[in-house]
């Protein structure tokens, strides 16, 4: 069987649909894998900022990384602007419905509601309310959105700061994306994990300074 025998979806059996679940299985599993090529479109988007959308993307993640963050918060972080392309005037709502089946839902959260938060720092350049975000004050992740754009967003638009490769990033996206979609293990509701963990953010320092040791004692 190459293809469904029905012209409309009326018309489909069992067999239909059961072929189609394996295709859609298959297909869904390199999610991961366009994710990260359609995020290299963002180094050719319109930007105006003194770095690109993707190198902007690299560096909030990085910031992450080095705070310790999980990798729910990585990757949340490397994705939260991937809307700027396809949805401008939605791209929280379009990261957050993208990451909403794979991260814990304070991420999923903080995500889809940075656009609004991120306003605090430029609204009232040009006669907005940049206490807008005070509407969620009480949410029990609003703390997490207020850091999040303080540490990680509107901080990452400098073009001296020393990112990691893109690439660093690619492992703890795929293992992301290979997770079971919307398990509550893996939505973890009501559940808050810190944006910064000092203990892991030292280890990962120590770890990666031991791998850049060994590829220069490789390189003699």
């Amino acid at each position: 069987m190459d293809t469904v025998k029905f012209k409309q979806m009326a018309e489909g059996d069992r067999e239909d649909y059961l072929f189609l679940e394996e295709h859609e299985r298959a297909a869904a599993s390199g999610v991961a894998t366009r994710l990260f090529e359609g995020l290299k479109a963002l180094d050719s988007a319109e930007s105006g900022y003194r770095v690109s959308r993707l190198e902007h993307s690299i560096q909030s993640a990085t910031r992450a990384y080095r705070d310790g963050a999980d990798d729910d918060w990585i990757v949340a972080t490397l994705l939260h602007d991937m809307g700027d392309v396809y949805a401008p005037y939605n791209h929280d709502e379009f990261a957050a419905s993208v990451i909403r089946p794979y991260v814990r839902e304070q991420c999923t959260w903080v995500v889809a509601h940075h656009g609004l938060f991120q306003r605090y720092y430029y609204a009232h350049h040009f006669g907005g309310d940049r206490n807008a975000r005070k509407r969620h004050e009480g949410h029990p992740f609003y703390d997490d959105a207020v850091l999040f754009c303080e540490r990680w967003d509107q901080a990452s638009f400098d073009p001296e700061y020393e990112s990691l490769p893109l690439d660093t990033f690619w492992p703890i996206t795929e293992a992301v994306f290979a997770r079971e979609p919307y398990h509550p293990r893996v939505i973890a509701s009501g559940t808050r994990v810190p944006l910064v963990d000092p203990v892991n953010a030292a280890r990962r320092r120590s770890r990666d300074a031991d791998a850049e040791a060994a590829k220069a004692k490789g390189k003699r």
